[in-house]
């Protein structure tokens, strides 16, 4: 599946399956949503927010990107979520963009997202999740994706382009297979679609700080508050915080109203940094999950 990454297009509705059509479930082939759960309610019992790693798979190596997803959860992070890289990644900003392209110009594949989702777990024992957008699940055969990111040990999906009404077949797999379906919400989103979509969620709920792609920032700022109480009206389900946070007085703040905090384009910017020095990214990556993790442990 060497183009699936690639692929372009309006998000089909997944196809509808009732439980008793799905294939039965290999007792070591669930996912592990009860593990994302059980940590997430963990550093809530600790009165500190969850701190959440993303990088995309493939980047800057397939091999390094395992290494780097490791070092992330050895470091501070309790939660990784694993980008499969695309090409028109909408959500993401400039600095996701450059390591997807690095990454799909070095053939990543749908198998080199799941090996490393599968290493990275298998190696701290941490949840880790698949974040990509639809098309390529969708492309693959979502039955199929589901079972293979649980038998990975992934344990959930974030699927940001996938609207809700399209995604009761894709949610019965992940259901059926011990995954959980993380969905994306955001400043725009009024009282009543929060409720919508987080009565369809699982795992938790992913609340975009503020409008517009993924990027660090100055402030965080008041619109993702705001977001927060509004989603937490609606759910009991963890909201995490993602979008702008890279500094660990951003942690901090962020980590006085959500239940965790996402980074991403930091954690990025701390490879491309050192693009012909493994090891030196990856000591940066260390250094900032160590930090950030001091910081979700202040707010």
């Amino acid at each position: 599946m060497a183009g699936t990454a690639h692929v372009h297009g309006t998000p089909t509705p997944a196809a509808h399956h009732d439980a008793a059509d799905l294939p039965p479930v290999p007792g070591d082939a669930r996912g592990n949503l009860e593990l994302l759960t059980s940590v997430l309610a963990a550093a809530r019992a600790e009165n500190r927010a969850a701190l959440v790693g993303y990088l995309p798979a493939g980047f800057p190596t397939v091999d390094g990107g395992i290494a780097a997803c490791t070092a992330l959860l050895e470091s501070g992070c309790d939660v990784v979520e694993v980008g499969l890289p695309h090409s028109d990644p909408v959500l993401d900003g400039p600095v996701i963009q450059t390591a997807d392209d690095i990454a799909l110009r070095g053939g990543v594949r749908i198998a080199d997202v799941l090996r490393t989702v599968r290493e990275a777990h298998a190696a701290t024992g941490k949840p880790v999740l698949c974040m990509t957008y639809w098309n390529p699940v969708d492309r693959y055969g979502p039955e199929r994706f589901a079972a293979e990111l649980a038998a990975a040990g992934g344990a959930g999906c974030i699927l940001p382009d996938l609207p809700v009404e399209e995604s009761d077949g894709w949610r019965k797999s992940a259901a059926h297979h011990g995954l959980a379906t993380v969905f994306v919400v955001a400043p725009s989103s009024r009282d009543e679609r929060l409720a919508t979509i987080t009565a369809a969620g699982s795992g938790f709920v992913y609340a975009a700080s503020l409008m517009g792609v993924t990027g660090t920032r100055e402030s965080v700022g008041r619109e993702a508050a705001n977001l927060v109480a509004r989603t937490r009206a609606t759910t009991e389900l963890p909201v995490c915080v993602g979008l702008g946070v890279s500094t660990p007085e951003q942690a901090a703040e962020v980590a006085g109203f959500a239940d965790g905090v996402i980074v991403g384009s930091a954690f990025v910017k701390e490879l491309l940094a050192h693009p012909d020095d493994l090891e030196a990214g990856l000591a940066g990556v260390r250094r900032l999950a160590g930090e950030l993790a001091a910081g979700v442990r202040r707010g």
